[in-house]
């Protein structure tokens, strides 16, 4: 038995890829195994070749595999796009309507499966994804009754006999494979998993639901890939909690409403991806100047432009952190699992209004979109933090009003929301004095520069770096940001084993940069890599700026649209370590 495999369906965009993946999965999380997904689908609504990639393990697992046991093909081109992929010995179960044929060179078992035809004979091609499901399933030999209790689920609300034919489907797709097969394939036969319950989740639903925990109760948006599935699950959730979801006319209008809403006194957050965050700019400026709390996700795709809006990359960095237009303080984290998409959510609504600034959530596509389990969250760990707001102002002297931006040690001045007594004061993007009046005096302008740039110095994060730092000298300190965490890390068990000793960092506060706590781990290494998807290494350059030791520090880049897999990483390891040894 093994303790681990991999599984791809692939076929046209919008012929049900989507929905096969979700069943098969859904079930393999009910047994309790471990799961990991990527998604690689075109940008558009129906046609173009789309596969999804799920990883199987009884162990925790945080990375795509760098091959594929078994292939569902839905056509030909399925086959030719991703054969390559395939072990020795592989298999695949293809449509057997397009007549399907091994490329030259692919040592793989193909399984011509009559899958359309199954679901025709049941009365619609639609329930061709149900017999490729049951197809798989059976070659890896698992029980029937979870992956039907899963169909059920999926198609109840339908009505009984769409459940019925759907697990028919199931059936004579396993009935078919097993007969063209043999019966299950024994090198297919996953150990038994430790059945403990598991979250099985994307990054965006993630950090919609460490939104809601956090109180938020408000959500302008307008949807862009891949950032949209955090505003459909809060359209579900929120108006059950009295909140409410906006889909805006743009993220001009979305982030300045998110600001608007923050200075009434609700919590709430815009998300977005590389193109809304640079209308946002603007906007970002005059949080920073009002002092306002705002939350913001950017979940990174190919750019720049358009771009590949559809495929992985992390290459906003630079624009998180310098894209405004003068100077404020702000917060950028970078979350690196599921579990920190939700907790770094609630974290971040805590410091907008603990330093009253503009917060923003750096994911990438991969841990946004990517199916992954998770374990089950903490919620005795959710702290609410509302920082100096202030729910009772002191009686001012007559004709004066509230010091909204009065000067204090660390930056942070009290802060109140419309209707409180005594609180009345000015809002302004232009520059102003302790009420918020306009003022053009320069010393005044040299101290509230001061002031809002003082809150840099004070913010402390929950693990600005994640370090697994076992080696007190290692050949190589390997650091990462967001979805490159669990790949680094496989990585390094390869390395490992080849006498190279590494230390692994991952960045969790992308700004204010966390250089003390980083720079120790640099300086005990020999050497210095930066993984990160973007073709100019910014990350690193971010390294260099705060920290130094450019000599050391070594890029390792990719930035073709897919994430990076851990065969990659390991590669790049060995040579940088045998370059340094001559």
């Amino acid at each position: 038995m093994i303790s681990q495999l991999s599984w791809k369906i692939g076929g046209q965009q919008g012929e049900g890829v989507e929905s096969t993946d979700r069943i098969f999965s859904t079930a393999l999380n009910r047994l309790g195994y471990y799961l990991y997904g990527y998604r690689h689908f075109s940008s558009r609504i129906k046609g173009g070749h789309t596969n999804n990639k799920i990883r199987i393990s009884t162990k925790p697992i945080r990375a795509i595999s760098d091959d594929l046991d078994i292939l569902v093909a839905f056509d030909q081109e399925s086959i030719d796009f991703n054969a390559h992929e395939l072990r020795d010995n592989g298999v695949i179960v293809a449509d057997a309507k397009f007549n399907p044929v091994l490329p030259e060179g692919i040592k793989a078992r193909l399984f011509p499966v009559p899958i359309t035809a199954i679901a025709e004979e049941l009365g619609t091609s639609l329930f061709k994804n149900m017999a490729a499901s049951g197809a798989s399933w059976a070659l890896l030999g698992l029980p029937i009754d979870v992956f039907n209790k899963a169909v059920e689920e999926e198609f109840g609300r339908k009505g009984a006999a769409v459940v019925e034919k759907n697990i028919e489907a199931v059936r004579k797709g396993a009935e078919s494979v097993l007969e063209l097969a043999g019966g299950p394939i024994a090198d297919f036969q996953l150990e038994p998993a430790d059945g403990q319950q598991k979250l099985f989740m994307i990054g965006n639903d993630a950090m919609a639901l460490g939104a809601v925990a956090a109180g938020c109760r408000f959500m302008p948006a307008y949807p862009i890939t891949p950032a949209s599935e955090v505003m459909e699950y809060l359209q579900k959730v929120l108006p059950k909690m009295g909140g409410t979801v906006i889909q805006t006319e743009d993220e001009i209008a979305a982030v300045t409403m998110a600001i608007g809403a923050n200075y009434a006194g609700a919590r709430a957050l815009t998300a977005s991806a590389g193109p809304g965050l640079s209308l946002m700019m603007e906007a970002i400026g005059l949080a920073g100047m009002t002092e306002q709390p705002v939350v913001i996700i950017d979940t990174q795709r190919g750019g720049p432009s358009t771009g590949l809006p559809t495929k992985q990359e992390q290459s906003d960095l630079n624009a998180m952190v310098y894209g405004t237009h003068g100077e404020i303080p702000k917060i950028v984290l970078s979350p690196s699992t599921i579990e920190e998409c939700f907790y770094d959510t609630i974290e971040a609504f805590n410091l907008a209004e603990k330093y009253q600034v503009p917060v923003i959530l750096m994911t990438d596509l991969q841990l946004s979109l990517g199916k992954q389990s998770a374990e089950m969250l903490d919620y005795n760990r959710i702290v609410i933090d509302r920082g100096a707001l202030v729910t009772e102002a002191p009686e001012q002297e007559p004709n004066q009003l509230f010091k909204r931006y009065e000067f204090t040690e660390n930056g942070v001045s009290p802060r109140v929301i419309p209707g409180v007594k005594n609180g009345i004061h000015h809002v302004t993007g232009v520059e102003h004095d302790q009420t918020g009046r306009p003022s053009e005096s320069t010393e005044n302008r040299q101290r509230m520069m001061d002031k809002r740039l003082e809150k840099l110095k004070h913010i402390q994060v929950t693990d600005a770096i994640k370090a697994d730092a076992p080696h007190e000298n290692p050949d190589l300190l390997i650091i990462g940001m967001g979805s490159t965490g669990g790949t680094i890390d496989e990585a390094r068990r390869r390395v490992d084993l080849e006498g190279i000793k590494t230390n692994h960092a991952t960045v969790r506060l992308i700004h204010p940069f966390p250089a003390e706590q980083l720079r120790p781990l640099i300086e005990k290494a020999k050497q210095v890599i930066v993984v990160e998807n973007n073709a100019t290494g910014q990350l690193a350059d971010q390294i260099k700026l705060h920290v130094g030791h450019a000599d050391k520090i070594k890029n390792v880049l990719k930035y073709n649209g897919n994430p990076f897999l851990p065969a990659e990483i390991e590669q790049k390891c060995k040579e940088l370590t045998l370059a340094w040894q001559h």
